[in-house]
């Protein structure tokens, strides 16, 4: 007993005491956790109409809302809300209960718009550019029936809730990395504006809990590493990889751009979706189904276009009259369509337009899905406007879910048989439990205080990362090897007393940390940052155990040893 008190007396102890405490409270282990948390939720969804609002950036992982019951049904698994709310009928509405409130969800219609052969009139207002004002002008439109093919989603994302607050990354949660490389040199202030429209392009297409950072490498070359928890890795690619510049022409003239030109973008089921005048046609091998969705167009633009047709000669086919010059669009300097001008549009400038496209698949529900991804990233493009350089995918890595929890459970395994390990390796050697326990101790310790470090300034740890725990770990038992040889050491050798046989332990624990230190530096950009992880967690690791962890096992050591040697 004696012993034990004149440990916790020792300063060195206390301060060790003191941040493994607050690295458990960093790291707030809740392994009561139930539930699924809420990675986002999708803008204008019958989720977000309900109130349930996205997670602010930052917040830590067991502060997120989580979903706990839907209709009374205690949730515990991914696959189970899945079902439960894939089942729910159109326009019923379910009670949600989450850990932060109760919403009243109501389950939206899937709607299908059908042309119809009959034709109403409608009043619709255009800018006459002769005239310089705005007029009202009665027009015959095809009347359209609104049809429900299903119930949309109700825009929650969820996954399993975290049980504490460290952020695991895509190799042990799973997701999407890609590493891309601009075409061209890219200066500070273009990397700050590309990031953020990268960002706004990947939030509006409803892809969230995303990590965007500019890394290079030791040769010079400027990266971007993007992190998407829970992403196709495809959906990702088709978004990151084109520059998305998005051009509407006639007569080779630009009428307007993606982005800037462009007020509003239609995304709901009433003015966007499949194309009914088009519909579904087997071409050779594969299916082609057309999408249909209206934007409003800025005055200016507008004008523009009346400019380029007021001149314009007229065709006439079948008793129908169109311009002789189309609208053609272009994304990324490539013909995506080309859409005939009515003669009724020639020199107005009309600010509603409808935009088309298409998508294919070799049976008819891939090429329906195809051609409402395709839309979906089009929509994405005229909303944010396109990147100021063009990337190249260097590489891409995607993880499931499934496998990133094997590997979670198989480091967990790995952690424990380490200790394991070293505990007996230290008996063997040393034949002395008394030895053997504060190796134990102070091993368990330093894990703890690098994962509440790691906790606190959001780090996420993935396989990299772990590799440097592990040798921040190595390092940490063999400095521990050196202090208990040490401090072995017979009376009649040089250093005869308890103060120097530890200085002359920690001299060698020094050298060696700044060289481990000198050589972990350069890995903070060499691969492109992708070791940065591991150069980080390894230095602060060894930073740990030679500051707070190393000094208070010496002093254990040193009184549980004095008497017995």
């Amino acid at each position: 007993m004696s012993k034990l008190k004149s440990i916790f007396k020792s300063w060195k102890v206390i301060i060790l005491v003191i941040v493994l405490l607050l690295a458990i409270l960093a790291i707030s282990p809740r392994p009561w956790q139930d539930g699924l948390a809420i990675r986002s939720v999708a803008k204008d969804s019958a989720a977000a109409v309900a109130g349930i609002q996205n997670p602010k950036a930052g917040v830590s992982p067991v502060a997120l809302e989580r979903v706990l019951a839907v209709n009374n049904i205690e949730i515990t698994t991914e696959e189970q809300y899945g079902q439960i709310v894939g089942e729910l009928p159109v326009n019923t509405t379910f009670i949600l209960k989450t850990s932060k409130n109760i919403y009243s969800v109501t389950v939206k219609p899937a709607i299908e718009v059908i042309t119809l052969n009959e034709t109403e009139e409608q009043v619709i207002s255009e800018f006459d550019a002769e005239l310089n004002q705005t007029v009202n002008k009665t027009i015959k439109v095809n009347k359209t029936q609104e049809k429900v093919i299903g119930a949309e989603d109700i825009g929650l994302r969820v996954y399993q809730a975290p049980t504490d607050n460290i952020r695991k990354g895509l190799d042990l949660s799973g997701g999407t990395r890609v590493l891309l490389k601009p075409q061209e040199k890219v200066s500070n202030e273009d990397m700050d504006i590309l990031i953020e429209g990268m960002k706004q392009r990947l939030n509006v297409f409803g892809l969230s809990d995303v990590t965007i950072r500019p890394t290079d490498d030791l040769a010079g070359n400027t990266f971007i590493l993007v992190e998407i928890a829970g992403a196709n890795v495809e959906e990702v690619k088709e978004l990151l990889s084109n520059q998305g510049k998005f051009e509407a022409k006639i007569a080779n003239q630009t009428v307007f751009r993606g982005g800037q030109d462009i007020t509003s973008v239609c995304r709901t089921a009433q003015c966007s979706g499949l194309d009914s005048r088009r519909g579904c046609s087997l071409q050779g091998d594969s299916y082609v189904c057309g999408f249909l969705f209206s934007i409003s167009l800025d005055p200016e633009a507008a004008k523009r276009q009346a400019e380029l047709t007021k001149n314009l000669p007229v065709d006439y086919l079948q008793g129908e009259g169109f311009l002789n010059e189309s609208l053609e669009l272009y994304l990324d300097n490539e013909l995506m369509d080309s859409l005939r001008i009515g003669e009724s549009l020639k020199g107005k400038a009309v600010t509603d337009i409808s935009i088309s496209g298409s998508g294919t698949g070799f049976t008819q529900q891939e090429a329906v899905a195809d051609a409402l991804t395709n839309m979906k990233r089009l929509q994405t493009i005229l909303i944010t406007g396109s990147l100021p350089v063009k990337l190249d995918i260097v590489k891409t890595d995607s993880i499931t879910p499934v496998l990133g929890q094997s590997f979670s459970k198989n480091i967990l395994l790995v952690a424990v048989l380490t200790i394991i390990s070293v505990s007996l390796v230290m008996f063997i050697r040393y034949r002395k439990m008394i030895i053997v326990l504060p190796v134990v101790i102070t091993l368990i310790a330093e894990i703890v205080i690098l994962l509440g470090v790691a906790a606190v300034i959001r780090w996420q740890l993935d396989l990299v990362a772990i590799a440097g725990i592990i040798i921040a770990i190595g390092t940490g038992v063999d400095s521990q090897v050196v202090i208990i040889d040490e401090m072995l050491r017979k009376e009649q050798q040089s250093f005869s007393n308890w103060k120097d046989r530890i200085k002359n332990a920690f001299f060698i624990i020094m050298a060696s940390y700044f060289t481990l230190v000198v050589a972990m530096i350069p890995l903070f950009t060499a691969g492109a940052g992708l070791l940065k992880g591991f150069a980080l967690t390894t230095i602060i690791g060894v930073s740990i155990g030679v500051f707070i962890t190393r000094p208070a096992f010496a002093k254990m050591t040193e009184v549980l040893l004095k008497d017995e040697h």
